[in-house]
């Protein structure tokens, strides 16, 4: 493990030093530049060699810091056209400047060669700027890959403990997390107590407590305890796994917006090229003022680069996610922040995404002779298979112990409920249409919640009564949906219709759908998605394995990802780390902010050189305001970019 820290080190070192390099490497070339233009502007240089011998004086003298400053532009032109691939920034950057320095070939002109070294020089700061700018937005998003352990600490029989890659642990081995550790490794505390920083992931600056029998995700620092962890998964499936996969691929992802700017370029820049080219030429055969119409045909390649377009409009969805990481949301490609720009209808999932998915027994209500007690004994020995919330919460109500050799035949329903034997007796646990299907009516109860009906043998023996709690910012989750715009929120649960009906109320839902299969849901999304109009899009809010299909079909889906199932955190397109409703409302200003950034600068990048490559063509434009139609626009764009990565005010 020692082994390896050094050479990372000496990585990034080296990649910094580049970074310097270049950086010295043009304020060199900027202060060579300043002293050569101040002795051409006061004459020295006509003094010193006469006339026309201060012009070439001039040539040699800015081709100095030209070389210096844009030799790698360059190069790289050169061995674009050696590969067929000429058409791009740096070709016209080349063409352009080694154009300038050439008008010396035509002493009737003012010397040009001042233009064409500040066109490079100012070209490569725009690049630092870039690369300054691309760093910053990137810092918040490869801050993410500190997460990733290099270890996990396995006891050995003599009480030592080994350090062994994460990947070598196989499920169910008990890791020990000292204080001050990152958990490797998914998994559930089986000893001691601490807290959990879990910023790194959910954005969250609170601690949060964590006990034996609590799960504990990998990503977080252990702050205060030591803790024995058994592992539930393999490290490749863990969550920190999973976070930095999406990471990665989130630059992959590109919106149409992006893709139309990547084609643009490549038509645009031949054409420009090609326009530049009869402008010279066609303007020096017509007046046969050659020096004057390849003066026009150089600024107009100059102005023409479209790199404040190509670097500005990636940048800010790069920001835009970057931005959105911050906040604990994950946007898996900029298509996806692009899309969620467009959402006017919100559509949830009840349980475990507006609510905690924590349920617990309300009430107990026995008939046919039975008690509380034998009444949950029954419902819970029928749910001893399932992991389902509602199953664990009858579980728990149970305060006797649980033989699950007295279950035989076990099937569950989805969406319906669960059937077993037990001592020998045919047991039904589910909700009214479960009921309705073995014949039976269900009767009425006047507590709210979520009602499970029992019956034994075709008997009915009672029912137990479930409740869920509202998450704390569930409430102003609507609020904000609403405030930001969003038309309609939706909830689809399989939930009863009362049940749902009061936590639609208390939240201020506009509408609901309530005791829906996996299947219904996918249905009701389908029709609210014919319901939208113009570019409206739907997004789908879910945490559970039924609402993987879903969360597929909505225009963007978003998935809880602290206790969500892989399933719907592979099916959806933005994930929540800390299963927080409210940073929905968030990642939706940030998706607005990032577009309207984007086609601010490209309404501003194409206006200017539009208005200025008409004026080059004119012969009105000169090789200074090229400069600033290129250059200046792109580093403009690029710090309007930037601000897309601010969002502590959304």
């Amino acid at each position: 493990m020692a082994a390896a820290d050094p050479k990372k080190k000496k990585k990034k070192r080296k990649k910094k030093e580049s970074l310097e390099h270049k950086r010295n490497r043009i304020l060199v070339a900027l202060g060579i530049f300043a002293v050569v233009y101040a002795l051409d502007e006061l004459g020295t240089l006509t003094a010193a060699f006469g006339t026309p011998g201060d012009i070439y004086a001039s040539f040699v003298l800015f081709l100095v810091p030209f070389l210096i400053a844009g030799y790698d532009v360059l190069q790289k032109a050169f061995n674009n056209i050696r590969r067929g691939k000429a058409f791009d920034e740096s070709f016209l950057m080349a063409v352009a400047t080694i154009g300038a320095f050439a008008m010396v070939l035509f002493p009737d002109t003012d010397p040009h060669m001042a233009e064409g070294a500040a066109v490079m020089l100012f070209y490569q700061v725009g690049e630092l700027f870039q690369t300054y700018a691309v760093g910053k937005s990137r810092k918040s998003i490869s801050a993410m890959m500190d997460i990733a352990p290099d270890y996990a600490n396995v006891e050995q029989t003599d009480g030592t403990l080994e350090q062994v890659f994460p990947d070598d642990i196989t499920v169910g081995t008990v890791i020990v997390v000292k204080p001050g550790e990152r958990v490797p490794i998914d998994g559930v505390i089986v000893e001691g107590e601490t807290q959990l920083d879990t910023a790194a992931l959910t954005g969250e600056s609170v601690p949060r407590p964590a006990k034996t029998g609590d799960d504990i995700i990998s990503g977080c620092i252990n702050m205060t305890g030591l803790i024995r962890v058994r592992t539930t998964k393999p490290f490749g499936e863990s969550t920190v796994a999973r976070v930095l996969e999406l990471v990665e691929n989130a630059s992959e992802k590109k919106a149409r917006t992006e893709n139309f700017i990547t084609r643009f370029a490549r038509v645009y820049t031949p054409a420009v090229t090609g326009a530049a080219a009869v402008l010279a030429l066609g303007g020096g055969l017509v007046t046969g003022a050659w020096s004057d119409w390849i003066l026009r045909g150089l600024t107009f390649l100059v102005v023409s680069c479209p790199c404040a377009l190509v670097i500005s409009v990636p940048l800010s969805f790069f920001g835009g996610i970057g931005g959105a990481s911050k906040l604990g949301v994950l946007i898996k490609g900029s298509n996806y922040l692009e899309t969620l720009a467009d959402v006017d209808t919100v559509v949830f999932d009840k349980t475990g995404t507006l609510t905690n998915g924590t349920f617990s027994v309300v009430a107990v209500h026995p008939e046919a002779g039975y008690t509380e007690q034998s009444l949950l004994e029954v419902a819970a020995l029928a749910e001893s298979f399932s992991d389902h919330p509602i199953a664990q919460s009858v579980r728990t109500a149970f305060q006797g112990e649980l033989d699950p050799k007295r279950v035989t035949d076990s099937t569950n329903d989805a969406g319906h409920g669960v059937t077993a034997t037990i001592d020998g007796k045919h047991v039904v646990v589910g909700n009214a249409k479960m009921l309705a299907a073995a014949g039976v009516e269900a009767p009425d109860c006047e507590v709210v919640g979520t009602i499970l009906h029992v019956l034994v043998d075709g008997v009915y023996a009672g029912h137990i009564v479930i409740a869920d709690t509202v998450k704390a910012d569930a409430e102003q989750t609507i609020r904000d949906l609403h405030a930001a715009g969003i038309n309609r929120t939706v909830m689809l649960t399989g939930d009863r219709e009362e049940v749902a009906a009061s936590v639609a109320k208390q939240l201020g839902l506009d509408e609901f759908h309530a005791q829906l299969l996996p299947g219904d849901k996918v249905e009701r999304v389908e029709a609210l998605l014919a319901a939208e109009s113009g570019k409206g899009k739907l997004a789908f809010v879910g945490d559970g394995i039924n609402d993987a299909p879903v969360l597929t079909r909505a225009d963007v889906g978003i998935a809880m990802g602290a206790m969500g199932s892989d399933a719907a955190i592979e099916a959806a397109d933005v994930v929540l780390m800390d299963d927080k409703p409210s940073n929905i409302s968030r990642a939706i200003r940030v998706a607005r902010k990032t577009m309207s950034i984007v086609w601010q600068n490209i309404i501003f990048a194409l206006g200017i050189k539009l208005l200025i490559l008409v004026l080059a063509a004119l012969g009105i434009a000169n090789m200074w305001l090229a400069v600033f139609g290129d250059v200046g626009v792109a580093i403009i764009a690029i710090l309007n970019a930037m601000r897309a990565m601010g969002v502590k005010n959304l």
